[in-house]
């Protein structure tokens, strides 16, 4: 006989029951027991839609609703053994070979990771994403963390959802091999923001495009670019277009360009 009595529950129940749940009570419950967590993915399809804040330079990760009525702070932290506080728990992590110290109150839980906390970020997210429907929205100085390629490139590999991404591509190797992936793959992406200015020997080429964009340092963003976006929305900030750029712009508009565009924004000392 199972030990929770929760598993004894009609599936049908259970969903209704797991649906009931705040984000910290489910995530919290998740952790209890590898059989627990196992049928809170199975449920993942009735599950609540949230989004996920990734800080990955305070290897923090927020869960909120859509509805933004309630929110749960998930904490990366180092294991270095030494006593926690008296609500210290031994969790597992189900389908994976982690075993790892917790503490939690309503609002957070603490996670203690020996030795290897980057995989640990990388574990917590691939939990919640089996357990809700989510997507993914980055704090905007994420790309200053070791933790944000790896991050972005396992997201992109498991087709995650982006709320809003913020990149800056630089024209580093590792940059280049990151941006052919996300650039591959920005149908998943609501809001691109890009604050990079590019070096000359790396202009980012879009073999598909967000519903949203916002380039800051986007001298590199050429019209024949703008020409070709099928954003719905598009702010361009120190842009190198002039004058005659916004005629061919408003030429190609009466043509019946643009036939998403909603609002564009162009930020330029050339007008």
């Amino acid at each position: 006989m199972s030990p929770f009595p929760l598993l004894r529950l009609p599936g049908v129940v259970l969903c209704e029951v797991f649906k009931s749940l705040s984000i910290g009570e489910k995530i919290k419950l998740s952790l209890s027991s590898k059989k627990v967590s196992i049928q809170i993915n199975m449920a993942r399809l009735y599950s609540q839609k949230v989004i996920v804040h990734l800080d990955c330079s305070k290897q923090t990760i927020e869960v909120r609703s859509e509805n933004d009525r309630d929110a749960f702070d998930i904490f990366i932290c180092p294991d270095f053994g030494k006593t926690l506080s008296s609500n210290t728990q031994q969790v597992s992590i189900a389908l994976t070979c982690y075993t790892l110290r917790v503490t939690s109150n309503r609002e957070e839980i603490k996670t203690f990771w020996k030795n290897n906390q980057k995989e640990g970020y990388l574990s917590v997210i691939r939990h919640l994403l089996k357990m809700f429907r989510c997507r993914i929205s980055t704090y905007s100085d994420c790309f200053y963390s070791d933790l944000f390629q790896p991050t972005i490139s396992m997201l992109f590999d498991l087709q995650a959802e982006f709320k809003m991404l913020y990149i800056r591509p630089k024209g580093s190797e590792d940059e280049n091999l990151l941006w052919n992936k996300i650039s591959s793959n920005l149908e998943l992406v609501e809001c691109l923001i890009s604050y990079s200015s590019v070096g000359p020997d790396f202009r980012p080429v879009f073999n598909s495009w967000p519903q949203k964009i916002s380039i800051w340092c986007s001298a590199w963003f050429t019209l024949e670019c703008l020409l070709a976006c099928p954003c719905t929305t598009i702010a361009l900030v120190q842009s190198h277009l002039a004058n005659q750029d916004l005629d061919d712009i408003l030429k190609n508009w009466k043509a019946g360009g643009f036939p998403n565009l909603e609002r564009l924004e162009i930020y330029s000392q050339n007008f």
